[in-house]
C-alpha cells in the first residue's frame, strides 16, 4: 500500500465515527465494468458489485450519461412540492417490469432500509393492525424498524436497543442448519407449521399486518429456500388477510437470473422493496404493489425530500434500459451455471466447504471446520477474503456466523474476468485449507 492510501487511512480514522468499518483498505481511484482501480494503479476483479448495487457494472456509460444530462436540467426540487416527469417515467417502468398482474402504485424514497420502513407504514396503514413477522438470517436495513426486523445481532444490533415493538420472528427456510434438524424433502416443512404455532402462543393473526422477507436471504448467507417456502408463506398471509412484502433490495435487477427472484417461485408480493442496483448506486429506492393497499395511508403520509430524485430517477431509467438491452438477466444465469459449478467442484476437493448455494448470480460458499457438526469456519472465511484481496479479486462474507462467502460481481463481468476471479477465489479456498 503506497504511502498516499495508508495517509488517507489516517484521515479517516481521524475524521470519522469509529463505527463506519470497511471490509478492505482500498481507496478507489476509478471503477469500470467489473473492474476496480486503487490509488497506487493496482486493478481489482469486483466480486461484490457494491453489495450488490452495480448489477449494471461500474459507470454503465448510458447511465453516466443519463445522469450528467438530468443534472444540468434539474438537480433537487422535492417531488412533493413541485413535480418533474423522470420520476412518474420510473414509476411506470417498474410497475411494467414488477411481478403480478394487477392495478399497481409506486412511490421512492433513498434507502433499502427507508423502502422497507415505507412499506411496513402502508401494510399497517391497510390492514390497520401493528404486528410484523420476519425471519431469521434476514436483513432489512439498519433503522429503528428495519434493525429489528434484521436477524444479525453483532454488529447491526448490538447495543442499540430498545427495538420496535410488534415484532416477530420465525426460523427461516435454513436448509443446510434446519432449525428442526430436519431433511428437505421429508422434513414436512415445519418452517411452514411454525406460522400455526406462532398464531396461538406468541401474536393473533387478526393482530399482524405483514410478513417480510427477501426470497434469496442475503446478509444471512444466500439462503435459497425451497420451492414450496415461498408460496406456501403466500398462502398463509391470503388466508389471514396479512400483506405479503418481498424485500427484493438485493436480489431485484437481475441478481438471481430473474428481474425479480420472485419470479423464481411464481409468486406475485401485495408489496415489493427494491433499492441497490435500480439505479447503478446512485441513491434509489422504491416500493411497488397492489394499488389498493399502497394507496390506503393519505395524502400527505409518506414522502421525503430527497425521495425519488430527479437525478436518480434518470438514472434508474438508463439503468433499467441499458440491462433489457444487454440481456443482463440472461447474462446473470450463465454466470450462475458457471460460478455454482466451479463452487462445487471445489466443495468435491476441499472438505472447508460444507454447503454450496445460490441463484443466479448470487452464490454463496458456507465454510465449515467439521461437516459433521458443521462448526462454522469464521476465521478461514475472512483469511479466504484476505488472499483473494492479496491477490486482485475483492470479496465479502456473508452468514449470521460470518463464515460464508459471498459473490455479487457485476452482470457485465467478461467471461476471462470471471474466470481468472474464479481461479483466485480457488487459490484461497486451497491455501486456507493448507493444500498448497
Amino acid at each position: 500500500m503506497s504511502k498516499t492510501q495508508q495517509e488517507l487511512l489516517a484521515r479517516k480514522s481521524s475524521l470519522l465515527a469509529r463505527g463506519i468499518s470497511n471490509a478492505t483498505p482500498v481507496f478507489i481511484k476509478e471503477a469500470r465494468g467489473a473492474t476496480i482501480i486503487d490509488l497506487d494503479g493496482k486493478e481489482y476483479i469486483d466480486f461484490y458489485g457494491g453489495i450488490g448495487a452495480v448489477n449494471a457494472g461500474h459507470c454503465p456509460p448510458p447511465v453516466v450519461e443519463a445522469v450528467r444530462e438530468q443534472a444540468g436540467k434539474l438537480l433537487h426540487s422535492c417531488f412533493m412540492v413541485a413535480m418533474y416527469e423522470p420520476y412518474l417515467d420510473l414509476a411506470e417502468k417498474l410497475i411494467q417490469i414488477s411481478p403480478g398482474g394487477f392495478d399497481k402504485r409506486a412511490l421512492f424514497v433513498n434507502s433499502g432500509a427507508e423502502c422497507v420502513e415505507n412499506a411496513v407504514k402502508i401494510a399497517r396503514s391497510y390492514t390497520r393492525r401493528p404486528g410484523i413477522v420476519s425471519f431469521e438470517c434476514g436483513f432489512h436495513g439498519r433503522t429503528l424498524m428495519t434493525m429489528t426486523l434484521t436477524s444479525k445481532v453483532k454488529p447491526y444490533k448490538f447495543g442499540f436497543g430498545p427495538f420496535a415493538p410488534e415484532v416477530y420472528k420465525l426460523p427461516s427456510a435454513y436448509c443446510y442448519r434446519c432449525y428442526y434438524r430436519s431433511t428437505y424433502p421429508g422434513c414436512g416443512m415445519h418452517c411452514l407449521e411454525q406460522f400455526e404455532r406462532m398464531f396461538a402462543a406468541e401474536v393473533a393473526p387478526e393482530t399482524v399486518a405483514a410478513v417480510i422477507i427477501e426470497p434469496v436471504q442475503g446478509e444471512g448467507g444466500f439462503i435459497v429456500p425451497p420451492p414450496e417456502f415461498l408460496p406456501g408463506i403466500q398462502k398463509i398471509c391470503e388466508k389471514y388477510g396479512i400483506v405479503f412484502i418481498a424485500d427484493e433490495v438485493q436480489t431485484g435487477f437481475g441478481r438471481t437470473g430473474k428481474m425479480f427472484a420472485c419470479e423464481h417461485w411464481g409468486v406475485e408480493p401485495d408489496l415489493m422493496t427494491v433499492a441497490k442496483a435500480i439505479a447503478s448506486g446512485m441513491p434509489l429506492s422504491g416500493v411497488v404493489g397492489r394499488a389498493e393497499i399502497m394507496n390506503a395511508p393519505d395524502p400527505g403520509h409518506l414522502g421525503g425530500t430527497y425521495g425519488g430524485n430527479p437525478v436518480c430517477c434518470a438514472a434508474g431509467l438508463a439503468t433499467i434500459a441499458y440491462m433489457e438491452q444487454e440481456k443482463l438477466v440472461e447474462r446473470s444465469a450463465q454466470i450462475g451455471e458457471r460460478v455454482r459449478g466451479r463452487m462445487r467442484q471445489m466443495q468435491e476437493k476441499y472438505p472447508l466447504i460444507g454447503d454450496v448455494r445460490g441463484l443466479g448470480a448470487m452464490n454463496a460458499i458456507e465454510l465449515v471446520k467439521d461437516r459433521d457438526t458443521k462448526e462454522p469456519a469464521k476465521e478461514q472465511a475472512a483469511a479466504i477474503s484476505r488472499y483473494c484481496l492479496e491477490n486482485g479479486v475483492i470479496t465479502l462474507s456473508a452468514g449470521i456466523f460470518s463464515n460464508c462467502i459471498r459473490t455479487l460481481m457485476p452482470l457485465v463481468i467478461t467471461d476471462e474476468q470471471l474466470e481468472k476471479g474464479l481461479g483466485v477465489l480457488e487459490e484461497a479456498v486451497a491455501s486456507v485449507s493448507g493444500e498448497r
